[in-house]
């Protein structure tokens, strides 16, 4: 029995062993803390809470990736990078694998928090798609611990500042707007999911994928708080910069949206719901076919915005007394484009 105990414990270390890389093995001081920080939770103190904060010596790859006080390590590090920027492939590698092989939450969140903020550099960016990466991050997405996939969130926002790495996260669009729906409101997870989104936005190539979630941002936009409208905000605003979506974004249902509309909203959001309404005003102004107001719903977008909205026109005219001047140049071109667009661009069926 003892035998049978030495070598199961022998077997451990042969494992955490070969998690040592980096001269100051990085992956076992990722042990050693996420360790550390449950015998801190069993003896009810806060130590899970504030690991992350103590006052340790650095001693590996994580602590110089993602900031994390790690605990000491008998070997020198003086050969590891000074910085995340310079990482080589065998570093990521390693974190790539130990992200892929271990069932330990607490390993696979300081994992990718140490990936993410490598991933903050271009030269990272291409290193870990070249390794495969994206796929591994990407399936902590379906994880079932929800501060697991909000880190693998970051990690991919990351990464998809690069457009060749977009072409593979793009498979992960449709299964983020999902989870958007169903993560609690105005949790760090549902942001982390609306920044991915945000970045997936940017160019119109994916767009269409996220149709079928537009009415869920309007939801969030009516009942998430500043920090969650300012985010879906960002991905409205790049959507209707793109006439394709048009059609798509004046369909939608947004019975409070003119509530965005007020002197006293956060400038940031006024903002950004002006810059909405502009770009789809923008947008049918060159669209083509006539668009008639009979095809649209009482408290569809284009109704609200582009109907004959005594209400919206009221809330315009006030915003030009708006102290910020920025506010007041978007108002004053959503006023014009109406001015010049309702009689030419659009027509509204009497009957």
């Amino acid at each position: 029995m003892g035998e049978a105990r030495g070598a199961a414990a022998a077997a451990a270390r042969a494992r955490v062993a070969a998690g040592l890389v980096l001269g100051a093995g990085a992956c076992y001081c990722v042990y050693r803390l996420t360790r550390s920080r449950r015998a801190g939770a069993a003896a009810g103190t806060e130590g899970a809470a504030s690991a992350r904060h103590a006052s340790a010596p650095a001693g590996g790859l994580v602590s110089q990736v993602a900031g994390l006080s790690v605990l000491s390590s008998p070997q020198s590090d003086t050969d590891l990078p000074k910085s995340p920027s310079n990482l080589d492939a065998h570093h990521l590698q390693k974190l790539l694998h130990l992200l892929e092989f271990t069932d330990d939450p607490l390993i696979q969140e300081q994992a990718l928090v140490t990936l993410s903020n490598s991933a903050a550099f271009s030269v990272n960016q291409d290193i870990i798609r070249k390794l495969d990466g994206l796929s591994v991050i990407g399936k902590m997405l379906s994880n079932s611990i929800p501060k697991v996939k909000e880190k693998a969130l970051n990690a991919l926002n990351n990464l998809s500042m690069n457009v060749e790495n977009q072409e593979e996260i793009r498979v992960y669009i449709l299964q983020v707007c999902k989870e958007i729906e169903l993560s609690p409101l105005n949790s760090d997870l549902q942001l982390a999911e609306l920044r991915l989104l945000t970045n997936m936005s940017v160019t119109n190539d994916y767009h269409h994928m996220m149709t079928n979630a537009i009415p869920c941002f309007l939801h969030l936009l009516s009942e998430g708080n500043e920090s969650t409208q300012i985010q879906v905000l960002k991905i409205l605003v790049n959507l209707s910069a793109n006439p394709a979506m048009t059609r798509h974004l004046f369909s939608a249902q947004a019975p409070s949206l003119l509530s965005l509309f007020d002197n006293c909203i956060n400038k940031e959001i006024l903002l950004r719901a002006l810059m909405f309404a502009g770009n789809l005003n923008e947008n049918m102004k060159n669209e083509e076919s006539i668009i008639t107001q009979d095809q649209y719903s009482e408290d569809s977008v284009f109704s609200l915005l582009c109907g004959h909205s005594t209400q919206y026109t009221k809330k315009l005219v006030c915003l030009l007394h708006h102290h910020d001047t920025e506010v007041k140049e978007q108002v004053a071109k959503i006023i014009t484009q109406l001015r010049g667009d309702t009689k030419t661009r659009y027509s509204v069926k009497l009957q």
